[in-house]
């Protein structure tokens, strides 16, 4: 048997566009080659299941070894083999069917993402790395004489009769000048790593050390000796793969520490397992997030039949669970020839879908089930539960049974609870709810003193999503404001109507207020007398809350707001008319006193909000140093 043939009279381009536009990544070719061998193994094991195969099966595995001195790799295994018929079919036509196409829809085409996976051009990408390639293969049918297949990475191929013995097929690189990084065992353990961990047939790359005991020393300690073994790179059972009523808590940790070594413990797991109308399986973990968003992401690895595919998961996982950790699989995810991109079409929605379904099944049954462990987790769990209800409807619809408030107390309500809590007194005279919220507990301890000392609640809304979170519940909640603590007065940011006179005359107020202009002298902050209590603050600073508000979006990312991000900043300077210290300035007789007056109590409020700073910090305690010595 001996042939030479031309693949096709057309595709003298087509190696060109295999190196320059199919893989972007060369070490790509090592994952195709032990994929393919890994599938025609998979096959011989079915057929013997089967019956249909009656000889001695043997061990089934996947070896694949480097010769630095021939500059040559090898992926070998005992699976089906192919016939000479089978390799011009499978190798030669089936590769190049519709090349002429394949040519003309790409050889002007710069982005990779465009090329679809019908051309079968897997096997070929061992020629970005192989100046020659060599197939020797026998079939495991009856009587089948083995073949050897030739190609230079021109069009031209050899096919003679090979004189392998025992079925299967070995695949010869001879690598090229530019590749020769492949030569290298620590490079080729690397990306055996990577792509063939998890694969579902053994796969041995070499030898490694291992240490076995040697007997004992004469004080009866044990000995210890260094033996070669197998080095296998891969767990063909990985816990994905098996049922979850077989499975402990202490496997999945131990899987998780087997992906993510250097990782905290997760705080809990979602084992997906669906085989209609899609094939899924996986294992999602929620890791704890300490308020770190971009470390966490890509996290999760995207597998088809067990051979690792992409970290990049965005389309198949819905966005607010790209914080996740684990690994999904589904052969029924569409990718390209090249495995590098997820094409859109109705089975990735549908998983999209049913992936957010069960976290929020999940998050319903642990709130229901362990309310306290629940809570305990809330600081991590709730970023997910956030941005989950702020861009995902049908999310929010289970969610908002789900998620928690904390007031500065430390207790928990869901929203429900939360709006009965503080429906006998939150109450405004236009009979809106208000909720009050705190960003920085310390910082803003005297507006959350002042709330509560007048019998009202404030909850703790601290976490980097929490602005865009506020504006989507107020979109939500009926007859409902939510307001930060120190965005006014508490009687205004509760307006009960509750009239309260000036105990100063028009003339006087409009003294007092130019004594604060003069002292303060910054046109961005306003100033206004207001008849408040005499217990109340003799002089605070606010900055108004949609102002406020708009600058915490634009800081997190908040498209759209980036005007109200460059606007100069803007305050409010609400005066206490009512306050024993505006007496004490309409009756000081030196215009300096009152100024300094003015100065020190204005410089109070700015120091309550953390807004004084530089010089101004530095002489507001020289002064307030020379008042204590006075």
């Amino acid at each position: 048997m001996q042939e030479k043939g031309t693949i096709s009279i057309h595709t003298e381009n087509i190696f060109p566009i295999i190196k320059k536009f199919l893989y972007s990544d060369h070490e790509i070719f090592l994952r195709e080659l032990v994929s393919n061998a890994v599938d025609a193994s998979q096959k011989m094991k079915r057929l013997a299941a089967l019956g249909e195969y009656k000889g001695d099966l043997g061990e089934v595995r996947v070896e694949v070894s480097v010769n630095k001195k021939k500059k040559t790799i090898t992926i070998s295994d005992r699976g089906i083999g192919m016939t000479a018929e089978e390799i011009k079919k499978y190798i030669n036509q089936i590769a190049f069917s519709g090349a002429t196409e394949f040519v003309e829809k790409f050889k002007d085409a710069g982005d990779a993402k465009e090329i679809i996976g019908k051309f079968g051009l897997g096997f070929y990408s061992a020629f970005m790395v192989a100046d020659n390639v060599k197939i020797d293969t026998l079939s495991y049918q009856e009587g089948a004489e083995p073949a050897k297949w030739i190609c230079d990475g021109s069009t031209e191929f050899e096919i003679t009769e090979g004189k392998r013995k025992e079925r299967g097929t070995t695949i010869t690189l001879h690598v090229n000048k530019d590749s020769e990084e492949f030569l290298e065992e620590s490079r080729i353990q690397n990306v055996l790593d990577k792509y063939a961990k998890f694969l579902p047939i053994e796969v041995k790359f070499g030898e490694k050390d291992k240490q076995v005991e040697d007997g004992e020393d004469k004080e009866g300690k044990k000995k210890w000796k260094t033996v070669k073994v197998d080095n296998i790179i891969n767990n063909t059972t990985p816990l994905w793969t098996k049922s979850p009523n077989d499975l402990t808590d202490e496997d999945y940790l131990n899987f998780y520490k087997e992906l993510y070594p250097f990782s905290e413990e997760p705080l809990f797991w979602i084992h997906l397992n669906v085989d209609y109308p899609f094939e899924l399986t996986g294992i999602l973990y929620f890791p704890k997030l300490k308020k770190d968003f971009e470390i966490q992401k890509n996290k999760i690895q995207l597998y088809s039949r067990q051979v690792f595919i992409t970290d990049e998961t965005k389309d198949v996982v819905p966005e607010f669970l790209m914080l996740l950790h684990g690994v999904i699989d589904s052969p029924d995810i569409p990718l390209n020839v090249s495995r590098s991109y997820l094409q859109s079409d109705g089975n990735v929605k549908k998983i999209n879908t049913y992936i957010s379904k069960k976290v929020a099944d999940k998050l319903s049954e642990l709130f229901k089930k362990e309310r306290e462990s629940y809570e305990s987790k809330w600081e991590d769990i709730g970023l997910f539960v956030k941005y989950g209800m702020i861009s995902d409807e049908k999310f929010y619809d289970k969610a908002k049974d789900f998620v928690l408030v904390k007031n500065t107390a430390g207790k928990y309500f869901t929203m429900k609870e939360y709006e009965a809590h503080i429906e006998a007194n939150q109450v405004d005279k236009d009979n809106n709810k208000v909720w009050l919220y705190a960003t920085n507990v310390a910082k803003q301890d005297t507006f959350i003193t002042d709330a509560v000392d007048k019998g009202y609640d404030v909850i703790v809304l601290d976490t980097p999503i929490d602005s865009h979170f506020i504006n989507h519940m107020e979109t939500k909640l009926e007859n409902t404001q939510i307001k930060r603590v120190d965005a006014d007065n508490i009687d205004k940011l509760i307006d009960k109507d509750e009239k309260r006179e000036l105990v100063i005359n028009d003339e006087q107020k409009e003294a007092v207020k130019g004594v604060f202009d003069k002292a303060i002298n910054n046109k961005t902050y306003t100033v206004a007398i207001e008849p408040l209590a005499p217990s109340d603050a003799p002089v605070s600073v606010t900055m108004p809350e949609f102002m406020r508000r708009m600058k915490d979006m634009q800081a997190t990312g908040g498209g759209g707001f980036n005007m109200f991000g460059s606007m100069p900043d803007n305050y409010n300077v609400t005066v206490n008319g009512n306050h024993k210290l505006v007496d004490k300035i309409i009756k000081a007789t030196e215009e300096g006193d009152k100024e300094g007056l003015a100065k020190q109590a204005f410089d109070l409020a700015l120091l309550s909000q953390g807004l004084l700073e530089g010089k101004a910090l530095t002489d507001f305690i020289k002064r307030s140093t020379a008042i204590l010595g006075e």
